[in-house]
């Protein structure tokens, strides 16, 4: 019954991949939209028709439900719910996050999610708020780790169990949480207690508690980001290499009448016009959507289309390497999103590890693409080029003679030799005019390969008069600037 999980393509930290959970293959990235028994606008049975491979539901609400706590344990959870697919459950940490308490024991919950046939079961987990203090954090963290123990030496290391990652907003504690988890074995690591971040747009801080998470959780773990619900940010968290998301903000959302898009979300009651493809909307006007009676069901069904299609859409850019263009795409449609995206360009040198060495393409979508992984990278192995005494960087690309070695340059990479005029990523970019931004990160580009080659002289020439004070700021003390 153990977890296994394959990464395939990779883009960024991003993968796809397949989750393999009792014999059932989930594709990752993936969605798992969140079912609440009582209260199912979208039955599981309409999800596997859509091609949802895998769902989440509370273990918690079963268990206290006098409709289905022993009904649940006679016919199993996947019969009940009529789903052959994947289900994972959660043990009642969402209700102990919101309540303060819960009237179940780890092992309880455990051994209740073992009874019901859940393929994905999840210890009794203590989510610490974002605003907890220090000790708070350490305490429930400890509680957290002693109760991850307890469920490996209680049912085994073949227990398909998820190992949460707690610890706050504190980087040092999630570091921590995370190596233990992966310590003891766990292969399935859900990221915990992030959703009141993300319900109040704090996504700088979303980024560095994901990210210390990454840096000690073992590369082939399956890495789980609970209550990631909007589909603009799932680009963002799968460049982080999140693999699988939950959600019920399908059903929250449609509740609220509202109407989900990538770029953000709309009163279904001021839209003229229905801007989607998906069935509910090619079967209804805006006025028909919003009039019907079954108007939260049909706002379910196009949000949770919507949701899907972004998770394709991200597996797609994964396999093409074009990841980093669909970030910058979603994360310029709110301010705090594109903060986001920023803080996650300062741990550039963190996801260039594991971003992949060539790519379809690189386009120059502003000033944030001069910190992208591509860039840091190829800058890097500017100290590999052998060169003469006498190098000239030619900013024009035109030919010059008298020199040992003739390099050309191209913003932000900087310096290239011509025989790599062809080659991933100089001949494979995309850039506008040049600006200040991307002029200066080519010029660093030259530093660079000055600081690595001591014994050239670097000249750059060509280089247009309303650039040469970034030249002057960045390396007149390593290379000499020819009008």
């Amino acid at each position: 019954m153990a977890i296994a999980f394959e990464s395939l393509d990779n883009d960024i930290a991003g993968r796809t991949g397949k989750l393999v959970v009792n014999k059932k293959v989930v594709k990752t990235p993936a969605l798992l939209p969140v079912i609440n028994p009582h209260l199912q606008l979208v039955s599981p049975k309409e999800l596997r028709a859509m091609g949802v491979e895998a769902l989440i539901t509370n273990a918690y609400i079963f268990s206290q439900s006098k409709q289905y706590s022993e009904r649940v344990k006679e016919e199993g959870l996947h019969k009940l719910l009529d789903y052959d697919g994947v289900i994972m459950t959660d043990s009642g940490s969402f209700q102990l996050s919101v309540y303060g308490q819960v009237s179940i024991t780890n092992e309880q919950t455990l051994s209740y999610q073992k009874a019901i046939g859940s393929d994905i079961w999840v210890p009794l987990d203590i989510p610490t708020s974002p605003d907890a203090d220090r000790e708070t954090a350490e305490r429930e963290l400890a509680i957290t780790m002693e109760r991850l123990r307890e469920a490996k030496e209680l049912f085994g290391n073949d227990a398909p169990l998820a190992g949460p990652v707690q610890g706050s907003l504190y980087q040092d504690l999630r570091e921590k949480a995370a190596r233990e988890v992966g310590d003891l074995g766990f292969s399935f690591c859900p990221i915990g207690a992030v959703v009141p971040l993300m319900e109040s747009y704090r996504y700088r801080d979303l980024v560095d508690v994901v990210m210390a998470a990454k840096r000690t959780l073992p590369r082939s773990s399956c890495v789980h980001l609970f209550g990631a619900g909007h589909p603009a940010m799932f680009a963002l968290a799968a460049a982080m290499g999140c693999d699988l998301f939950d959600s019920a903000a399908y059903a929250l959302y449609a509740k609220e009448g509202r109407y989900l898009t990538t770029h953000g979300s709309f009163k279904i009651d001021e839209l003229a016009d229905l801007p989607c493809s998906c069935a509910v909307c090619r079967s209804h006007t805006a006025e028909e959507l919003r009039t019907a009676k079954d108007r939260t069901r049909l706002l379910a069904l196009h949000n949770l289309a919507v949701t899907l299609a972004e998770i394709a859409r991200i597996r797609q850019a994964i396999t093409d390497g074009t990841l980093w263009e669909l970030v910058d795409e979603r994360c310029r449609n709110h301010p705090q999103l594109l903060s986001g995206y920023r803080r996650l360009l300062t741990h550039n040198a963190e996801l260039e590890v594991f971003d992949r060495a060539s790519k379809r393409r690189f386009f120059y979508r502003g000033d944030e693409s001069c910190a992208r992984t591509e860039v840091l990278r190829y800058q890097r192995q500017l100290a590999r080029l052998r060169l003469g005494k006498n190098v000239l960087v030619a900013c024009d690309n035109g030919m010059r003679e008298g020199y040992d070695t003739v390099l050309y340059f191209k913003p932000p990479f900087g310096p290239y030799p011509p025989e790599l005029k062809e080659t991933f990523p100089i001949g494979q970019s995309e850039i506008p005019e040049w600006d200040a931004a991307m002029v200066r990160q080519g010029l660093k580009g030259v530093r660079r390969l000055a600081d690595t080659h001591k014994e050239s002289t670097i000249r750059v020439t060509g280089l247009h008069p309303e650039w040469e004070t970034i030249f002057s700021e960045e390396i007149r003390d390593t290379a000499e600037l020819e009008s």
